[in-house]
C-alpha cells in the first residue's frame, strides 16, 4: 500500500450534493487502514479521540457523544426511543421535508407530536415558538438546523433562548445532520440538549456513522425514565458503557463498530479541530464560499429557495430554475461537465429547483477551485440550455 504522502484520489466527478461530500486525500487514505480488532487498545485510542474531538466541534465540555454505525436517521430513533416515553408531547418545528420525517419517527415510538410549520423557504419565528410552548407542556422540542430539502437555516440560539425562558424543562433537540462543522453550534453556551448528525456532510468523512451528542440534562432524563426503552439497537443502555470504555482507552462490545470509518472520521476530525484553519475560520470560509456561489447564481438568473439571506444555509444552496427551464435542462448538463448536484426534494416544489452542497473541503480549501468549477459550469449550462430552447 502506498504511503499517505503518495496517495491521491483517482480522477472523479466533483460531488457537490448536500452529502455525501468530497473528502480529503488524508480521510480517504485513512478509510483504507488495515483492518484491526475493534477490541484492540490501538483502536480504542482512536475511538476515544473521536469522542473527544466530537465534543470540540460542538463546543461542549461535558456532553456525551454516541458514535454508532448507521445513518443520520438513526439519530431520530435514538432520541425517540431513549428520551420520549409513549404518550408524551413533542413539539416539532417544521422548515422542510425532514421535520415531517422526524415527526413520523417520534410517532412510531408513541409520542404525541404537534408541528409548527413555517412557510416554504422560511423558519419558525421565536414568537411562534413561544406561543406553542405556552399552549401545552412539551417533553421535547425538535428543530432542524439546516433542512436539506430547502437549504433553510434556523437560528438555534434564538430558539433555545425562547425555550429556556418559557419552558425550561423542555429538552432542545437539534437535527444538525446538514449543519455540524458547517454552521456554528455552541452546545454548552446555547443550552442545547441533543445534537444529532452524521459523518458524510460537514464532518467530511464517508457515510455510515450516526453521531448523537446528549447533554447531562438529557442523560438524566434518559436515566430516570419510567418505561422500558423501546429500541434494542438504539438503546443508550447498550451503548453508553461502550462509549465510556472507548473514551477510557479500553474497549467494550455490544455491536461491531465500523472500524475503518472510525479511522476516516478521526482523520477528518483531526483536520477540523487541529488543522491550520481554526473552527472559527472554517465557519467564515463556509460563509464566504456560500455567499460567492449564491450571488453568482442569482446574477445568472437563478433564485434561491430560502426567502432571505438570513435564513439561507452556508453549507448548501437550493436554487429555483430560471423561467422556461427545468431539471432536465440543467442537471444532466452539469453532470456532463463532471459536476454532480442533487435534484429537488421538497414535495411542493420538487421539480422546480435543485440543490448544491458546498461543505467541508470544497469550501475550505480554495486551492481546489471547487466553487469556481461550480460557478463556471452553471454559466456554461445556462447558456447551453437557453440556446437549446431557442433552436
Amino acid at each position: 500500500m502506498s504511503s499517505q504522502n503518495q496517495f491521491r484520489q483517482q480522477s472523479h466527478k466533483l460531488l457537490v450534493i448536500p452529502g455525501p461530500i468530497e473528502v480529503t486525500d488524508e480521510v480517504l487514505y485513512a478509510n483504507a487502514h488495515p483492518l484491526v480488532s475493534h477490541m484492540s487498545l490501538d483502536f480504542a485510542a482512536v475511538f476515544g479521540d473521536c469522542i473527544r474531538m466530537t465534543r470540540d466541534v460542538l463546543y461542549t465540555k461535558s456532553a456525551q457523544p454516541f458514535l454508532i454505525s448507521g445513518s443520520g436517521t438513526l439519530g431520530w430513533d435514538q432520541v425517540s426511543a431513549n428520551l420520549v416515553e409513549p404518550g408524551e408531547n413533542v413539539l416539532v418545528l417544521h422548515s422542510g421535508y425532514f421535520a415531517d420525517s422526524f415527526a413520523d419517527c417520534l410517532e412510531t415510538y408513541g409520542a404525541k407530536v404537534d408541528q409548527v410549520k413555517a412557510d416554504l423557504g422560511s423558519v419558525v419565528s421565536p414568537a411562534e415558538v413561544e406561543r406553542a410552548l405556552k399552549s401545552k407542556k412539551y417533553k421535547v422540542l425538535t428543530v432542524t438546523h439546516v433542512d436539506t430539502s430547502t437549504g433553510v437555516l434556523s437560528d438555534i440560539k434564538a430558539v433555545a433562548e425562547v425555550v429556556r425562558k418559557v419552558s425550561p424543562e423542555t429538552l432542545i433537540v437539534v437535527d444538525a445532520v446538514c449543519s455540524v462543522a458547517s454552521e456554528e453550534i455552541r452546545f454548552d453556551d446555547w443550552g442545547i440538549d441533543v445534537v444529532l448528525t452524521a459523518s458524510q456532510k460537514g464532518l467530511g468523512a464517508p457515510p455510515g456513522l450516526s453521531i448523537v451528542v446528549a447533554s447531562e440534562r438529557a442523560m438524566k432524563v434518559y436515566e430516570t425514565r419510567k418505561t422500558r426503552i423501546t429500541s434494542y439497537y438504539g438503546s443508550w443502555k447498550k451503548w453508553l458503557p461502550i462509549m465510556k470504555a472507548y473514551e477510557a482507552g479500553t474497549a467494550g462490545y455490544f455491536a461491531t463498530p465500523p472500524v475503518n470509518l472510525i479511522y476516516a472520521f478521526h482523520a477528518s476530525l483531526s483536520q477540523i479541530t487541529k488543522g491550520s484553519v481554526t473552527l472559527e475560520e472554517r465557519f467564515k470560509l463556509q460563509k464566504d464560499a456560500s455567499s460567492r456561489l449564491k450571488k453568482a447564481a442569482e446574477a445568472m438568473g437563478f433564485k434561491g429557495l430560502p426567502l432571505s439571506t438570513e435564513v439561507a444555509a452556508n453549507g448548501m444552496t437550493a436554487l429555483y430554475f430560471p423561467d422556461g427551464l427545468e431539471a432536465s435542462d440543467v442537471v444532466p448538463r452539469l453532470l456532463k461537465k463532471d459536476i454532480v448536484v442533487a435534484g429537488g426534494l421538497h414535495a411542493a416544489v420538487k421539480t422546480k429547483y435543485f440543490r448544491i452542497g458546498h461543505m467541508g473541503v470544497s469550501a475550505i480549501d480554495a486551492q481546489r477551485g471547487d466553487i469556481d468549477k461550480i460557478i463556471s459550469a452553471l454559466k456554461e449550462t445556462l447558456a447551453e440550455a437557453k440556446a437549446s430552447k431557442k433552436a
